[in-house]
């Protein structure tokens, strides 16, 4: 099988696996192997083409849900780590991606397939020469010493809890420890905290680009997980716990969900699909984590443990505070204005700055700056009174 036939399958293959915007059609590259080809968000706000393909889809796990389990009927294939690296700087080369997500299925051990994993990520870095953006998959299993290694080579790392506890891992995935999964999680975090480290990357010179040795700050891009919601019948309030601990306890830069979406010949095949509306709710209870302050205790659910469907977590938040409304707009600290429904933490910015220079007083005005005016008209005040085109306190928009 050539290269460009390994592409179509491994990049198929990979899929499955989340990383920052890659759920989205928007911006991919209209061509065969731009199907696997996705824009990515970085955490500074730029948004770069990613590769994402898997070293190999060979594995030895059978985890129920996984299109790769070791059960499945289909056609194994692997990179090698030249043939990998060179498909990728040839793809560099021609403007078409700016950077790498690269995880694997588990075939010979997982230090065996993390190693050809680093040995390809070793080829960009010091044979081609690549100082972009590299996502390296952590393998469930791979020695600590790997995880060392692909914290000097990758700016982001990640190893996927799957599920929220060892209970619901177990009915999904009965290979895998869930206490196992968040050591080397611990050990990365370890090493984000060490900061600044002597490490060995190119470095463009007189003479042009050469290897040479830097003060780097490893991981620098954080490490991220992902959870595979409704496989192991586990509620949004298990899930949103576990992840709240992480954001505390390791520094977790962000968790991903992932929609369970049956597989054909899996023994799941049978099971309905998660609802997307539920993926979406957990993403944005997650936001409310890394962008607004909310704490987990914050978080309104339902009697089942979920999140509800017919509002947002924030909106849910508000309606079940009417002690705390309506706010003053020209008034209101930072923490206030984020818990106003429609307003964000850049329109909150923005209030806080040209409030200084003058009153809110319309609606239009809050319109100007970015915020969803309507949303926040039941829950505030500007200048002092309430806005003339305003819903009751509970009747916000089902939006």
């Amino acid at each position: 099988m050539d290269t460009f036939q390994k592409v179509q399958v491994l990049g198929q293959a990979a899929q499955y696996d989340i990383c920052a915007a890659c759920g989205t059609e928007a911006g991919r590259i209209r061509d065969d192997i731009g199907r696997w080809i996705y824009p990515a968000a970085m955490p500074d706000g730029r948004r770069v083409m990613l590769l994402k393909i898997l070293m190999s889809n060979a594995c030895e796990n059978n985890c129920l849900y996984c299109a790769n389990r070791r059960g499945r009927d289909f056609r194994r294939i692997s990179f090698q780590p030249e043939e990998l690296a060179r498909l990728f700087d040839e793809l560099h080369r021609r403007g078409l991606v700016q950077g790498l997500f690269l995880s694997s299925a588990v075939c010979g051990g997982a230090t065996r397939m993390m190693e050809q994993m680093l040995a390809a990520a070793e080829l960009l870095r010091l044979k081609y020469e690549f100082r972009g953006y590299i996502h390296l998959k952590i393998l469930p299993g791979a020695d600590l010493a790997c995880v060392e290694r692909a914290a000097e080579l990758a700016d982001r790392l990640s190893i996927n809890l799957e599920a929220p506890s060892q209970e619901r891992l177990a009915r999904i995935a009965s290979g895998k420890d869930f206490n196992e999964l968040l050591t080397p999680m611990g050990l990365v975090k370890a090493i984000i905290d060490r900061g600044l480290v002597t490490n060995l990357l190119p470095l463009k010179g007189k003479n042009g680009w050469k290897p040479m040795w830097e003060k780097v700050r490893q991981v620098r891009a954080g490490q991220t997980t992902q959870f595979v919601v409704g496989a192991a019948d586990e509620t949004d309030r298990e899930v949103m716990r576990t992840t709240h601990w992480l954001y505390r306890e390791l520094d977790l830069a962000r968790a991903y969900f992932s929609a369970f979406q049956p597989v054909v010949d899996t023994p799941l095949e049978d099971r309905p699909p998660t609802p997307l509306i539920r993926e979406h709710r957990l993403y944005q209870a997650d936001f409310l984590f890394r962008r607004y302050g909310f704490e987990f205790d914050d978080l309104v659910f339902d009697e089942d443990g979920n999140l509800p469907r017919s509002f947002d977590p924030k909106m849910m938040w508000a309606l079940t505070h009417p002690e705390l409304f309506p706010v003053e707009v020209n008034l209101a600290s930072r923490e206030e204005l984020l818990r106003v429904p429609g307003i964000g933490p850049r329109s909150a910015a923005r209030i806080l700055k040209l409030r200084r220079q003058g009153r809110f007083r319309s609606l239009q005005d809050l319109s100007k700056i970015g915020a969803v005016a309507k949303r926040a008209a039941p829950f505030i005040l500007l200048d002092g009174r309430q806005p003339p085109i305003q819903l009751g306190l509970w009747d916000a928009p089902s939006r």
